[in-house]
């Protein structure tokens, strides 16, 4: 399929900003009159635990074994600049902090934030919670 390319066994490239039609049902598929906004938020509906990254990020490689390690393996989308200018704001953003949204996590479709925000969240012992909540984890 077009538009999509697996990187490693846990990270998907996904070109939102290329127009490709898929005949898949896939939550990755891409449909042609989707905006790049709404494929994301698509993505982040479709995903209890979803982490958006630029390549090679050592931030979401740490964010990815924090959770591994608590028994969740978060769906990984690489966007580029401009599919990253088109992630929803979160609520710590400003205009000069909008390039460095990446990595952005979310949970049932909720913004946690970037890799501060998720360690704040497993240190307050709010984490395992959310992710039982949001089904990404059995206890």
């Amino acid at each position: 399929m077009q538009g999509i390319r697996r990187c490693s066994n846990d990270v998907v490239h996904l070109n939102l900003t290329t127009m490709s039609s898929s005949t898949s049902s896939s939550s990755l598929s891409i449909d042609v009159d989707e905006s790049t906004e709404t494929r994301i938020q698509r993505l982040i509906s479709d995903h209890p635990v979803i982490i958006f990254s630029r390549s090679e990020c050592c931030m979401c490689h740490v964010m990815k074994k924090l959770l591994a390690t608590n028994g969740v393996h978060p769906t990984v989308i690489e966007l580029d600049d401009q599919e990253i200018a088109a992630l929803p704001p979160h609520d710590t953003d400003t205009d000069t902090n909008l390039r460095n949204r990446a990595p952005l996590l979310f949970i049932g479709g909720t913004s946690v934030g970037g890799l501060e925000s998720l360690v704040a969240l497993r240190l307050s012992g709010h984490l395992i919670p959310r992710l039982v909540e949001v089904g990404a984890l059995w206890v």
